[in-house]
């Protein structure tokens, strides 16, 4: 007879503005009010889940979820596939609790609904995870379930971070009426499995996917599945201004890759050569690194959706 599982709940309390701590409680007690035995632990810190579901995983538990938003989910995959331990799989559930969470709109567009009922119906299944090589720095290496951006997505991101962090949304319209304003093309050399010779032309932005949505309800990768064994390459090559402001609202019914400039590719890894690094965003997290490898860890996780 199968144990029931003790989860350890990760709780952001900062996320959507401090929502997350304010509901998390009750969500979770509706949880054990369903029978699961669930701990929680509060994040205080960025890096704090990491390290706490790393640890939890050496202890031996094996049942997490994630309370908040995409960092949070972010930062316990990295946790647990840090020092992954053989034969034996973890598995994540999800809390989105005032924030989105991309990756949960794969399965369903009823959001924290949708996820207490999939825990408490015991639901699972397995889910690549990407491994993200990185070289000089100290980021090491880096896991993901959802997306990797760089280009003109991630500099938007980045300059929302770096200029205009305290104004909420509207940080992101700034940062990107400032990007649209400087629009310029780039050159990522890379080399995709499967594929002959290197790719040096230009493009506006490049996006591997694991999952289909970002930013909520954006569907950067309308062919992505989580068991696959494969990156879902969105290659958008050189646009100019109005043609970009034209083709990326087409992003939120997943009819931009049908644009000229678009290109899909899937294969199992996709290799760099950038020489420096850049700036990335990372299932909805914004860092600095250079990416050398992406490649798919089939099935690494278990996913309670």
């Amino acid at each position: 007879m199968t144990s029931q599982p003790r989860f350890l709940a990760v709780v952001n309390p900062a996320a959507g503005g401090g929502a997350c701590g304010r509901h998390a409680v009750a969500t979770i007690d509706r949880l054990r009010q369903s029978g699961l035995e669930v701990d929680v632990f509060e994040t205080r810190a960025a890096g704090d889940a990491r390290v706490r579901a790393r640890e939890e995983l050496a202890a031996g538990r094996r049942d997490f979820i994630a309370v908040g938003g995409d960092g949070t989910s972010f930062e316990i995959v990295n946790g647990l596939l840090d020092q992954p331990i053989p034969g034996a799989r973890p598995s994540l559930g999800f809390l989105p609790l005032g924030t989105g969470n991309s990756f949960l709109r794969d399965f369903s567009d009823q959001g924290a609904e949708y996820a207490i009922e999939a825990l408490i119906q015991g639901k699972r299944r397995p889910c690549d995870v990407i491994r993200v090589s990185t070289t000089g720095g100290s980021t090491g290496t880096l896991h993901y379930i959802n997306i990797f951006s760089i280009g003109f997505v991630a500099d938007v991101g980045a300059t929302r971070n770096r200029h205009f962090s305290g104004l909420g949304e509207f940080g992101y319209t700034l940062g990107t009426v400032l990007r649209v304003a400087g629009l310029h093309s780039y050159v990522f050399p890379m080399t995709i499995a499967g594929r002959s010779g290197e790719d040096r032309e230009p493009l506006t932005f490049l996006s591997v996917n694991n999952s289909r949505f970002t930013g909520g309800k954006m569907m950067m990768a309308p062919d992505a599945n989580t068991r696959d064994g494969l990156l879902d390459i969105i290659r958008v090559g050189r646009m100019g201004r109005i043609a970009l402001l034209r083709t990326f609202p087409k992003i939120f019914k997943g009819t931009h890759v049908q644009h000229p400039a678009v290109s899909c590719f899937q294969a199992p890894a996709v290799d760099f050569r950038l020489g420096d690094a850049v700036d990335v965003m990372i299932d909805g997290e914004m860092m600095k690194f250079n990416p050398t490898r992406l490649e798919v860890v089939p099935g690494a996780i278990d996913v309670r959706t």
